[in-house]
């Protein structure tokens, strides 16, 4: 097998697999930059509409400008480009990393590498992760996969769409759909809130009189060669009332029901996984269980905002430029815990002597709720925020003079992070 040495690969190039490479490159490392599409930018080249860049770049940008800003940045540099090539396995707990890859271009070859950062960013849940009862028509897609036929390949999906979900690529297509002349007859959402971002919801929905049936699911698809029609339950005390029942014809359904994390590359290199992210664990260098091994973007937990996503990548990329010249080698660590009405809370550890940044998100939605930091009964630090819901990460810095009475006996104390 034809091998070639590399000091860093990046797995991914989307918008955290750009950022966090050519933040390595900056250090004179070499490095190269693998995908499985056949261009640059991951989603961000099929998300044509704008509120890209407001926190990176302080203006408004589509997705394909967005990408550009990365784009070219890699082409002037030395990163070597591996595109239509997949990953397939990796050996990574040795000092030299391993990765098996294949390619129309390449054949099948190996790169040893000093480090790897993981950003292969995630992927839609679709019909078969909600069991719907019902026939397999034609008309049934991810709303992802519709974006990519009407703004990459030029093919509208459906003329009479429900949407079951109301995540933000969902909003979005909603949107996106209408402006293409098709209907839109209902989003349809199990939860009693809305799991995209505000903005979305009013200018995809409310702006186009689009209906959202919160606190409803799809009991049963009907088609036999294509979708002809879907039956709209309520949900009362968590249970569907199917005397309230209602179909809805409709000739295209579209899943807008999550995303997760492309991990299955990370498990089988036996990285741990965080069970609430769905991601691998990291600690405050945003490097994995597998020493060498980085992680960022939406491999690591699913942003709200790419904006967010590339920050996140060029911080990794910082640590892991320390990490190569020995800086972070001996830095101390303690635990965080996750406590009451958070999902998760990321970096999964602290670390002394610096600020600290972690982002997270809420399991309720409350305006002025409280965020509480402790160590024991002792509260570090309190937070008061505006707003929060689920589909909205929120983002705090923990000052180095926080952490001052967090070591007994030389042991660094869990922190503890609730929300109330």
């Amino acid at each position: 097998m034809q091998e070639r040495n590399y000091d860093v690969v990046v797995i991914g190039a989307g918008a955290a697999g750009m950022a966090s490479a050519l933040k390595v490159a900056e250090q004179g490392l070499k490095t190269a930059i693998v995908d499985r599409e056949p261009f640059l930018g991951g989603i961000l080249p099929q998300c044509i509409h704008n509120g890209f860049g407001v926190h990176l770049f302080k203006e408004e940008l589509t997705g394909p400008e967005f990408a550009e800003r990365f784009i070219q940045e890699i082409i002037k540099s030395d990163i070597d480009i591996y595109l239509n090539t997949t990953a397939t396995s990796m050996a990574v707990h040795q000092p030299i990393k391993q990765i098996n890859l294949c390619s129309s271009q390449h054949g099948v070859f190996r790169i040893n590498a000093r480090a790897i950062v993981l950003a292969m960013g995630c992927r839609e849940r679709n019909r078969g992760n909600l069991s719907i009862p019902g026939t397999r028509p034609a008309g049934i897609f991810t709303a992802g996969l519709a974006q990519r036929l009407i703004n990459i390949d030029g093919y509208i999906p459906g003329k009479r769409v429900v949407i079951v979900g109301s995540g933000d690529i969902g909003l979005i297509m909603a949107r996106r759909l209408t402006w293409t002349g098709a209907e839109v007859l209902a989003v349809v959402e199990i939860l009693p809130y809305p799991s995209g971002i505000t903005r979305n919801i009013v200018q995809c929905l409310n702006d186009f009189n689009i209906p959202l049936y919160l606190s409803h699911i799809i009991t049963k698809i009907e088609g036999k060669d294509r979708v002809e029609a879907v039956e709209i339950t309520p949900l009362e005390n968590g249970a569907p009332n199917y005397a309230k029942t209602f179909k809805v014809a409709c000739d295209t359904l579209l899943f807008s029901v999550g995303l997760v994390p492309e991990n299955e590359l990370t498990q089988s290199a036996g990285i741990k996984i965080n069970p609430e992210t769905g991601g691998p664990q990291v600690d405050t260098r945003l490097m994995t269980s597998a020493e060498g091994v980085f992680a960022c973007g939406n491999v690591l937990h699913v942003h709200d905002l790419v904006d967010w996503v590339s920050d996140e990548a060029q911080r990794c990329g910082k640590e892991l430029i320390n990490f190569l010249q020995g800086k972070t080698e001996k830095i101390e660590q303690g635990k965080i815990v996750v406590g009451s009405n958070l999902k998760y809370v990321l970096p999964n550890k602290y670390r002394l002597g610096e600020a600290n940044r972690f982002s997270m998100r809420s399991l309720i939605v409350r305006d002025k709720a409280t965020l509480v930091v402790r160590q024991g009964e002792k509260t570090i630090r309190q937070f008061t925020l505006r707003h929060v819901k689920p589909a909205e990460m929120f983002h705090i810095e923990l000052k180095p003079e926080d952490f001052k009475e967090v070591v007994i006996n030389g042991e660094l104390l869990p922190i503890e992070f609730s929300l109330s």
